[in-house]
């Protein structure tokens, strides 16, 4: 795939400025080879004087080729002719033949404002360009759909939920849709020129309907036509931002049905018509009340007043379909919600014609397991893994990085990405990082800012704590876990999953019971003989058992293992754990976080209270600093009040990628199918299940971002440039 041209994407942030200017004369071009007005400046209307014999040429053929379609509305056009073609007295309706094709990424967005302008408004759409773009209100933003899904007759059968329409009535609302009010045929680029441009804007999509199954089946892709009125050509810019831009119909290199590896022989059509909301049932053709069968009079496909309108005047979509697999949906409505579920529709129709792939309603995200290290790192045995070498890093990737002779490497393109050796101390408080190589101690300076990978791929980084002063070491996993949640109903947590805890978690001061007995119990802790915890067959996972928790040969990661109920374990230890007051365990991490070895037996000195009228308090202090502890809020009780949860020292939030929102196709087949597949021949039985992402761009309400910093991630994205 074209990505510049199909999304805009890898566009040099230098470049944008002329590509707008490439993009407006772009436009200009295609406005007066189609015989529409045009709104050049002085530099386009000199150039276009001097091609105006060729435009003429051009326009000239275009007329002979009227009746002409590109394959793809030929196709759709086909299936109207067999579907109504039994009709008496009905002229059936032909797709527009001379349009504004959208057939490369930016042109729709460019097209939604006046040429020089930043705003636009109309009866059924404002726009304004922003710092992040371009931003669309449609007239219409709802929620609702009931009463809205009409299906039309004599075609697959019709759920009991949707509403029944006579293909007579489908067909008279196709020809009001291919004749809207010239005011909703004009394009906002050329809106404040004395003549306007006015027609129709069309596009083409590809999506995904099933995912490539590696060395056996290409990926499948359907192809969906989009046709609206000059007015709504940002819901076409709004549907190309998500599902890329398929290119000109006209043009063989972008004819599905040239590409029979990955069509699925399966064709859609999306036609724009908010106007019909203001005609009457007896307009459209359905019958009167007395004609009426019993299923038309329950859910309104008859009339009794001439005036009445067509579903109460109320905003619908209407499609046809059957097995021959075109699909044909007309949207009486410009809410953008409904262009994007309609592209999802027609996946679904695809999918159950193709077979064995799916359309799912799911979220997913790729999240990376972290760990708060606290202020040292390599003490226990995640940093001394066999397996790899730094020297075999250079080996392989060696080209990618700069090698340092003290045994280090920092990468050629991001200088703040440091290659470090796997066996190494990380030390805080010195901000040293030290390791061995060929006898002699090397060490470089930890540094806030720098990523240092391993080469395991695991990746330590000095982080600030986001409601305290302190700073801590944070580790992340170099391979994530894939979570999906397939299949799920609106409001089921499909995008919650992908966001990460962080903005649900607040930070607050540690409290106490009495300070001095509960030291007394943290003081038990620290002396207790960990020699005996482990069953015989489980004595080798601690390499040391001798190591004391204030150690420094046992990191904070080591004590929460130490401190944690374990089939490992004896009975007897994990009843002992289960014993151990929660607060009391949060003080006894909380100690071993910040203990120094210089305290040695009088770390107790370093922790205080204040005195309240004359009795001690229970926020606990360190050196006189609040100590802050992290909490995580979890839903609400009866009395709308928050839930909050201590969590564990160690404790920080998964870094997630989002994969999924919404659309995803998938298909199911056996293991034995690809290489390399969960090896071993017990698992070869089973079947995976494959899965991609529809959407390019995902779109979800932001609902939390209402709440100032409660959804920092979607602050942060939504105010980047070139967004929207």
């Amino acid at each position: 795939m074209d990505l510049q041209r199909a999304l805009g994407l890898d566009m040099p942030d230098s470049d944008l400025k002329k590509e707008q200017k490439k993009l407006r004369m772009y436009i200009n071009l295609k406005l007066a080879s189609s015989g529409q007005p045009t709104c050049a400046d002085g530099y386009a209307t000199a150039f276009l004087s001097t091609a105006d014999d060729l435009l003429r040429t051009y326009r000239e053929k275009n007329r002979l080729l009227t009746d002409y379609r590109c394959p793809v509305d030929q196709r759709i056009e086909n299936f109207l002719q067999d579907y109504l073609g039994d009709l008496k007295d009905i002229e059936i309706p032909r797709l527009p033949s001379n349009t504004f094709v959208l057939d490369r990424h930016g042109v729709a967005r460019e097209l939604s404002l006046p040429m020089g302008k930043d705003e636009f408004r109309s009866e059924i759409v404002s726009s304004y360009r922003v710092k992040q773009g371009v931003l669309h209100n449609p007239a219409s933003d709802r929620r609702t759909t009931k009463g809205s899904f009409h299906i039309t007759e004599d075609g697959l059968p019709i759920p009991g939920d949707k509403k029944a329409v006579p293909r007579k009535a489908f067909a008279a609302m196709l020809s009001h849709a291919m004749n809207p009010p010239e005011s909703l045929l004009t394009i906002p680029f050329t809106a404040e020129e004395e003549k306007p441009a006015r027609m129709f804007v069309s596009l083409l999509l590809r999506p995904v309907v099933c995912p490539e199954i590696p060395g056996m089946e290409p990926e499948k892709t359907m192809e969906i036509r989009f046709f609206a009125p000059g007015n709504l050509v940002s819901n076409l810019d709004f549907v190309e931002s998500i599902f890329g831009n398929g290119g000109n119909p006209y043009l063989p290199k972008f004819d599905a049905a040239l590409d029979v590896e990955h069509w699925t022989g399966h064709t859609g059509c999306v036609i724009l018509a908010p106007h019909l909301v203001n005609f009457t049932k007896k307009e459209l053709g359905l019958p009167h009340w007395d004609e009426a069968n019993e299923r038309q009079r329950k859910e309104g496909m008859c009339w009794k007043a001439e005036d009445e309108l067509y579903n109460d005047g109320q905003a619908f979509k209407i499609t046809a379909r059957d097995e021959r697999g075109v699909i044909i949906t007309i949207l009486a409505d410009n809410y953008y919600g409904y262009c994007k579920k309609e592209v999802k529709t027609q996946i679904g129709y695809s999918a159950n014609l193709f077979g064995l792939a799916e359309e799912e309603h799911a979220g997913g995200a790729l999240a990376f397991p972290r760990r708060n290290h606290g202020e040292e790192y390599g003490v226990d045995s995640r940093t001394r893994d066999p397996n790899y070498s730094f020297e075999e890093l250079v080996k392989n990737y060696g080209s990618l990085m700069r090698v340092k002779k003290k045994g280090y490497a920092i990468d050629r393109k991001f200088p703040d990405v440091i290659y470090v050796p796997q066996d190494l101390r990380m030390d805080l408080n010195k901000q040293i990082i030290s390791w061995w190589k060929d006898g002699e101690k090397q060490q470089i300076r930890l540094q806030p800012g720098k990523i240092y990978i391993q080469p395991n791929g695991y990746k330590i980084e000095m982080k600030k704590h986001p409601g305290a002063p302190s700073w801590r070491l944070v580790g992340t996993d170099a391979e994530g876990t894939y979570c999906h949640k397939p299949s799920t109903v609106s409001g089921g947590g499909k995008s919650e999953i992908s966001k990460s805890l962080n903005d649900a978690v607040i930070y607050s001061p540690l409290f106490v019971d009495e300070l001095q007995a509960d030291l007394d119990r943290v003081q038990e802790i620290f002396d207790r003989d960990y020699t005996n915890r482990f069953k015989p067959e489980h004595v080798h996972e601690d390499r040391d058992p001798t190591r004391k928790p204030l150690s420094e040969e046992r990191s904070l990661g080591s004590v929460i293992k130490l401190l944690t109920p374990s089939s490992s374990y004896t009975d007897e230890y994990n009843e002992w754990l289960e014993s151990i007051p929660p607060r009391i365990l949060a003080l006894v991490l909380m100690i071993k976080r910040f203990y120094r070895q210089e305290w040695g037996n009088k770390w107790r000195e370093h922790l205080t209270v204040d005195m309240v009228d004359g009795a001690p308090g229970h926020e606990l202090k360190l050196h006189d600093r609040k100590v802050i502890a992290s909490y995580l809020r979890v839903g609400f009780d009866r009395a709308n009040k928050w839930r909050v949860f201590k969590v564990r020292q160690d404790f920080i939030a998964a870094e997630k990628v989002q994969m999924e929102d919404d659309i995803s196709a998938s298909v199911v087949v056996p293991a034995r199918c690809i290489a390399d597949c969960r090896p071993g021949k017990e698992e070869h039985d089973h079947s995976v299940k494959l899965v991609k992402n529809c959407e390019y761009r995902l779109f979800q309400r932001p609902d939390d971002a209402v709440i100032p910093g409660y959804d920092k991630q979607t602050e942060k994205e939504m105010s980047q440039p070139g967004n929207f």
